[in-house]
């Protein structure tokens, strides 16, 4: 396939637009051209804080003429801040830091199977769901439940049953000897923003307690304020027992966490590790970036212009007969119906100045920065109105 741009030598594993991004300020991003755009996809839900942040870029500069890496087989300050700051916030014991949602769901999945050998008759099948998405690794993959994701790789890793999401019957059937976790997101990103009902997160944490398995909950990408509560897994009022973090916990570094209760947490020296994992310049950006969306007033904000964008979104759906919008916080997803082609919707508005996201073929997820203005979301409603009436 013929590169935009052939003098470059990256592996072509995507279908960019020709545009080359070279700097970007709150929710702008600019290109060689010199053109903006007005960004609601934030690098999905990475850059919870927006583009080149003064705050982040504060906290790399002073941590790097301090310590980079002292490498993981030292403590450092700045990782033993944030992770009792983690632990903390969640509710949880014990923390592991990493670099990726991928290799914290990794992490997790392997955190699990271990406790399983220990404490469950070496029990080491975690029920997911169908439509989960958990990263891009070959066990990761193997948990997701995208669809074609079961022979691409081929041959996939075993080990995880796919139960149907807001069905309790369906995992309930699932259960067995060999029965060790569930494992979902609470809200299904890349099937188009699917929420696991407050109600089904409830009985899925009293069905795990009274069968004695873990409940993992991957919030790579509804963590850190991202649904308008620090972690979604509060609006349900329950406590998993293996959380996974990354995107917004790094505002567009590579971080990512995997943390566990005390009673799940079984790692003995060896079994995890690697050479980035914990380091200080990684996590001096994660203390910044919970210095400011771990306040009230922040997640209240996020709050207040969710609500902005879900009233804007179901005018236009009212406007131009569309099929509804879902999500909470700032993750929603506006379902056009079978009239509309999402990604060429995407892909004229980006012409116009707007980045939007179709995870399916007629869906768009919107993903802002989480301190994104009255303003923008005002501007965004207006220019998507445009795109639609054309």
């Amino acid at each position: 396939m013929n590169s935009p741009h052939p003098e470059h030598a990256l592996m072509d594993i995507a279908a960019r637009p020709t545009a080359v991004m070279v700097r970007g300020s709150g929710s702008w991003l600019e290109d060689a051209e010199g053109r903006r755009y007005l960004d609601f996809v934030q690098g999905w839900a990475v850059n919870c804080l927006g583009h080149a942040h003064p705050a982040i870029a504060q906290a790399l500069a002073e941590q790097a003429t301090r310590l980079v890496n002292p490498s993981p087989a030292f403590f450092n300050d700045a990782s033993i801040r944030f992770a009792n700051r983690l632990a903390a916030c969640s509710g949880l014991d014990e923390v592991f830091l990493c670099n990726t949602g991928a290799e914290a769901n990794e992490g997790a999945i392997k955190l699990a199977r271990k406790w399983g050998r220990l404490h469950r008759n070496g029990a080491h099948e975690i029920i997911t769901f169908t439509d989960g998405f958990h990263g891009r690794t070959i066990a990761a993959m193997s948990a997701s439940g995208k669809p074609g994701w079961d022979t691409i790789f081929a041959p996939q890793v075993p080990g995880f049953p796919k139960a149907t999401l807001n069905d309790l019957a369906s995992v309930e059937a699932l259960i067995g000897p060999q029965t060790v976790a569930v494992m979902l997101e609470p809200i299904q990103g890349e099937a188009g923003v699917q929420p696991a009902t407050l109600d089904f997160l409830r009985a899925l944490r009293a069905l795990c307690d009274a069968r004695g398995l873990l409940l993992i909950l991957d919030e790579v990408q509804t963590g850190i304020g991202r649904t308008g509560t620090l972690f979604r897994y509060q609006a349900a009022e329950i406590t998993p027992d293996i959380l996974t973090l990354a995107k917004g916990i790094g505002g567009g570094v590579p971080l990512a966490a995997l943390l566990a209760r005390k009673s799940a947490s079984c790692f003995s020296h060896g079994d995890q590790g690697g050479t980035y994992c914990g380091n200080p310049l990684m996590a001096a950006v994660g203390n910044a970036v919970l210095d400011i969306v771990d306040t009230p007033a922040f997640l209240a904000g996020v709050r207040e212009r969710s609500a902005q964008l879900i009233v804007g979104l179901n005018e236009l759906v009212t406007r131009f007969d569309l099929a509804g919008v879902r999500g909470a916080g700032l993750l929603l997803a506006l379902e056009l119906g079978p009239r509309h082609d999402a990604t060429a919707l995407v892909q004229r508005a980006r012409e116009a100045g707007l980045l939007l996201n179709a995870p399916r073929p007629h869906c768009l997820r919107l993903m802002p920065a989480l301190n994104v203005s009255a303003d923008e979301v005002t501007q965004m409603l207006t220019m998507l109105a445009a795109l639609l009436q054309d």
